[in-house]
């Protein structure tokens, strides 16, 4: 079994995959007939990140097969450094980040590389739709954790994941997967593929939805898509892929403490009026409605050109996304619709065939793309009338050269080099010299108040960013079975259009640009549009991997000195204050992954993540956490399978220790521990039955919370996690 750590056996393990990123590694049809130091069978690609001097992970379908609709922190939980927090409870719109790189987002939106079969699912501005990410549509995952990721056109802390399609040769003939469950919950899945002597191609689909644990909860997606594998000779090969997502889903969103305890399922319901005051700030959800619905249609193609010692791997990837987004009416209805067009060029050197890593490796990305964006007042749930619209551009360079130099005595030196540039432009093109503005009687939230104006401002801007990020890794390998390994590196994240543009000046009861929602005529901005620096980092990392006899591990330990990190903040209602840069701070974890064979058929795993993120000597937040990072993460799962034909596990997600809600540290989410079992009959080689029981003890904790700036105690902050659940499916095979 490979989860958490990267040793596999070639014998344990087969098929093939699609396309791993890395440099080096191609497109592969059989892989009998190519060398084993460039295949795509997950003992091979495993072997190669081994060899990497820095954090990485491989994370198999096998690990969550037999889950009904798996999400991303299903497939991610054995991933160490990886920290996924459960928004809604669905594949929606999770909060996924690395070594913080992206943390302050609300939804997360940036500092992750996303990547399809090693082409970027990412806007050419670096934002991306995390629901996108459909863990059920891969084969497997790679995970590259900071510098490490800058060979794939990545040059932020955070670094990269790669979700790997598989190939006809791993998933040769047709599976069906039909499965539901608690909380309205039903999907369907299937893949099928068809295996040629210089020809495959292989088709997928998944279908689900449900209404969800909270009141306002319900989520669909559809996922269609496929490619298509040529050996045009013996020394080209190319794949083609295509992919269609349609995804929506309510955002039920935060509610606060005492709500949490008294009945999680409750949605806010804005903040009240009393003789004392106003208590528990927060989105009126039940008026607003908010919701996200998006599309994206994806096309590319990858070609591998081995000649031996020298590899080249060309990629062209074509994304259209429509993204309509109803926040509450402090931000209003956020429609974007556009077009990124993504050109790659890697190129590897391997003077030894049996060296793991090329001599000589070099990637250039080139991403361009553009977007328009209008803004409309969200009126009670529907759109109502227009008060923005910007012409949106964006364009990032990445390139990167490094080398992998053998020295005497298992030594070996990997210094590189990466440059970025990258340009955010908005062209302003809301022609009305007012912006309008609605609020509702804060006394009583269903009654309007008079529409009011404020004048318009202008929010066209054009920026550019550029920089030089060096690296330098040492890797010394004192057995075969055992590495260690010590990176400097550095790090480059410009901002994006979300972070350039951001409404402000709203209120639970009004919209942008009206701070006061008894008086329509005051003059307040509607946007900001704040010059931003980028975010930069100086990391250092050393880590040990390896296996001794049944036991395998792999921990990482890094502390990075982040200058102008990119916070996006929100006041104590969770209206948006729009984004900042921190003066300075400082990232300091530890990843650790272990696995082992207890016994006879059973099998642990183990992923823990530590992060201590933390403001430096600020005037306002003096040394305090940064918001909405657990401090530990502990990820421990159990599989035994006492017959051929039945297994079952269990696994834990332990959080135990507070986890701070605002960057002053006044609020805090509790600690939470969440067991979950599932097991799996094979009745023959066609068919299967597989059940989950998840949160067995019905505990009732926030997976996640929102991520403010100074929070109140009664304030609307916290996302509540799934009640106890029951699934059950059916898995055919022929």
């Amino acid at each position: 079994m490979l989860a958490a750590t990267l040793l596999v056996s070639s014998t344990a393990i087969g098929g093939a995959f699609a396309q791993s990123a890395a440099p080096g590694a191609g497109t592969v049809l059989d892989t009998i007939v190519v060398k084993a130091k460039r295949d795509g069978s997950p003992a091979a690609i495993a072997e190669r990140l081994r060899a990497l001097p820095g954090g990485v992970s491989l994370v198999l379908t096998q690990d969550h097969s037999s889950l009904v609709a798996p999400t991303l922190s299903d497939a991610l939980a054995s991933a160490p450094g990886v920290i996924v927090q459960d928004f809604f409870g669905a594949n929606d719109q999770p909060r996924v980040q690395i070594r913080g790189s992206g943390l302050q987002q609300n939804p997360v939106e940036r500092g992750i590389l996303m990547l399809r079969d090693g082409l970027p699912i990412n806007r050419a501005d670096g934002s991306y739709i995390v629901g996108f990410a459909n863990p059920g549509a891969a084969d497997a995952i790679e995970v590259y954790r900071g510098y490490v990721a800058n060979r794939l056109g990545a040059t932020v802390l955070g670094g990269a994941i790669n979700f790997m399609s598989a190939n006809a040769s791993a998933a040769p003939g047709t599976e069906l997967t039909v499965g539901g469950g608690s909380f309205g919950q039903i999907g369907t899945s299937g893949q099928t593929a068809y295996e040629g002597d210089r020809f495959d191609a292989t088709l997928h689909f998944d279908v689900t939805r449900r209404d969800g644990f909270r009141d306002y909860n319900g989520s669909e997606r559809i996922e269609v898509g496929g490619s298509v594998a040529a050996e045009l000779s013996d020394l080209v090969t190319t794949r083609l892929f295509f992919g269609y997502t349609d995804l929506g889903f309510d955002v039920s969103g935060p509610i606060n403490k005492d709500a949490l305890e008294a009945d999680p399922s409750q949605v806010s319901n804005g903040p009240l009026v009393t003789p004392a005051g106003v208590i528990n700030p927060g989105p009126n959800v039940a008026r607003d409605k908010p919701r996200r619905d998006a599309s994206q249609y994806l096309i590319g193609s990858r070609t591998t050109i081995d000649l031996g010692e020298h590899q080249f791997d060309l990629g062209l990837g074509y994304t259209y996304t429509d993204d309509t987004f109803r926040f509450p009416v402090s931000s209003g209805i956020r429609d974007t619709v556009g077009g990124d067009l993504t050109g790659m060029m890697r190129y590897a050197y391997s003077l030894d065939a049996d060296r793991l890593l090329p001599l000589f490796e070099t990637t250039a990305q080139f991403t361009i793309g553009s977007a328009e964006r209008r803004y409309y007042l969200n009126q009670s749930g529907m759109q109502g009338p227009l008060f923005g619209e910007n012409d949106l551009d964006a364009a990032t360079l990445s390139l990167h050269s490094g080398f992998n130099f053998p020295l005497a005595d298992n030594w070996s030196i990997s210094p590189a080099l990466s440059y970025a540039h990258a340009t955010r432009s908005s062209d302003d093109t809301y022609s009305s010299a007012t912006r309008p503005t609605l609020a509702y009687n804060p006394a009583n939230p269903t009654i309007r108040l008079p529409n009011g104006t404020v004048p318009t401002v202008s929010t066209a801007y054009d920026s550019s960013y550029d920089a030089w990020s060096p690296s330098l890794g040492v890797t010394f390998e004192p057995t075969p079975d055992q590495i260690l390994f010590a990176a400097l590196s550095r790090s480059f994240e410009p901002p994006t259009h979300d972070d350039l543009l951001a409404t402000v000046n709203g209120t639970p009861n009004s919209s942008p640009g009206r701070p006061t929602p008894g008086n329509p005529l005051l003059a307040a901005a509607v946007f900001s549009t704040p010059d931003l620096e980028a975010q930069t980092a100086t990391t250092a990392e050393f880590g040990w991997r390896g296996n001794l006899g049944d036991v395998s591990w792999d921990a990482t330990t890094y502390y990075a000195w982040v200058d102008n990190e990119l916070l996006s903040l929100r006041d104590a209602t969770g209206a948006s204050l729009g984004a900042i840069n921190a003066n300075q701070t400082r990232h300091f974890g530890m990843e650790l992954g272990l696995t082992a064979e207890l016994y006879d058929g059973l099998t642990g795993r183990l992923a823990y993540t530590y992060q201590d993120f933390r403001f430096h000597d600020d005037v306002l937040r003096g040394n305090s956490q940064l918001a909405g990072a657990p401090r530990h993460v502990v990820n421990a799962a159990f599989s035994y399978k006492p017959t051929e034909n039945w297994s079952f596990g269990t696994s834990v997600k332990w959080v135990p220790d507070r986890t701070p809600v605002d960057n002053m540290n006044s609020l805090w989410a509790d600690p939470y521990a969440v067991i979950d079992l599932k097991t799996e009959y094979r009745i023959n080689d066609h068919l299967s039955v597989f059940g989950e029981v998840t949160n067995v003890f019905n505990e009732t904790y926030a997976s996640s919370t929102l991520i403010v700036d100074q929070a109140t105690p009664n304030q609307a902050a916290f996302l509540p996690g799934d009640g106890r659940g029951f699934y059950l499916g059916v898995k055919s095979r022929f």
